[in-house]
């Protein structure tokens, strides 16, 4: 893992839905206030240091692949008695490019392990690491490394999940995941469902008590619509040629009904995946006859989700000791 001291990357103006009030807006008092509050968001959780896992093991041969493992260091409160702690798989955001790492979520993941839960931090290829031209973002994603991470790593955890940590109790694992990580794990929960022809796919639904998605870009077609993060949907499926051709593959939206427990948590007030994406899936969901919960936070944004400081944080950890138990 990096040095704590290393430089966190921040989100990029061009992170923001297309359309979205800017302070930069004459006259936009409402704009002006909303990107205050997204900007203070944002430097709370990128202030906090990286927090070192307890142990960490390879899944693969690229550095990349590798899962960060944290023991349970507090009590998790449960009707049930048992001496082993649920799991918590976590999948980082980042817009799927390279320069964010794992190591923005790492102080989340130490949140989740002081409250009681065995975490494992999940590393994956993201875009390309050659510098950007000019005033552009980094490409996002792979394809189809990134997928092929994903899976690759769902399928190791079981097996490095029982060295790494014994205190962890398997058969109550949840899938949690932020923005670009959050479509990660709505996609990863859904691989029995991917179509017949994809390397991807399971003879079975994944071993998890639920997933919980926080803030994801969990609809393409919505999200390619809005431009979030500056059309990292498009990049990741290798642009216009490839989204038609790669959507249904990759698209949670597209990939419904999972038969898994799934809880979105969302801002209101979130400037880089809107509130719509996630009510979008919801709705896909509910068409494909399965409810999936949607829980709607007022007067926050993307960030605070992830953030140890923030009141959000521990609305998201209740969401998930609620599937976990």
């Amino acid at each position: 893992m990096p040095e704590a001291d290393a430089p966190v990357p921040r989100a990029r103006a061009s992170e923001r839905a297309e359309g979205t009030p800017t302070a930069a807006e004459p006259g936009n008092t409402g704009g002006r206030d909303a990107a205050a509050r997204a900007a203070a968001e944002e430097e709370s959780v990128f202030s906090h240091a990286p927090v070192a896992p307890d142990s960490t093991a390879a899944y693969g041969d690229h550095p990349d692949q590798v899962v960060d493992f944290y023991r349970p260091r507090g009590a998790v409160g449960s009707a049930e008695s048992s001496p082993l702690a649920p799991l918590v798989v976590v999948l980082h955001g980042g817009a799927w490019r390279a320069p964010y790492d794992r190591r923005h979520i790492t102080p989340f993941a130490d949140f989740l392990a002081r409250r009681g839960f065995a975490v494992a931090c999940v590393e994956y290829r993201r875009g390309s690491a050659a510098p950007a031209a000019p005033g552009e973002d980094p490409v996002a994603g792979r394809w189809p490394d990134t997928f092929d991470d994903v899976a690759a790593a769902l399928d190791a955890l079981p097996a490095l999940a029982r060295e790494a940590l014994p205190q962890a109790d398997a058969r109550r694992t949840v899938l949690a995941g932020h923005s670009a990580g959050g479509h990660l794990a709505l996609w990863a929960a859904a691989r029995h469902v991917l179509p017949a022809d994809a390397p991807w796919r399971t003879d079975r639904p994944a071993a998890l008590r639920g997933v919980v998605a926080l803030a994801p870009i969990a609809d393409f077609a919505v999200a390619e619509k809005l431009d979030v993060c500056g059309g990292a949907v498009r990049q990741l499926l290798g642009g216009e040629e490839g989204f038609v051709e790669r959507q249904p593959y990759a698209d949670p939206a597209l990939l419904l009904p999972t038969g898994i427990a799934t809880t979105l948590v969302q801002g209101r007030d979130d400037l880089v995946v809107p509130q719509v994406v996630a009510e979008s899936y919801t709705e896909a969901a509910a068409k494909a006859g399965e409810v999936v919960g949607l829980t709607l936070l007022e007067e926050v944004g993307h960030f605070p989700l992830i953030d140890p400081a923030a009141d959000a944080c521990a609305v998201v950890a209740e969401e998930i000791a609620q599937l976990a138990w």
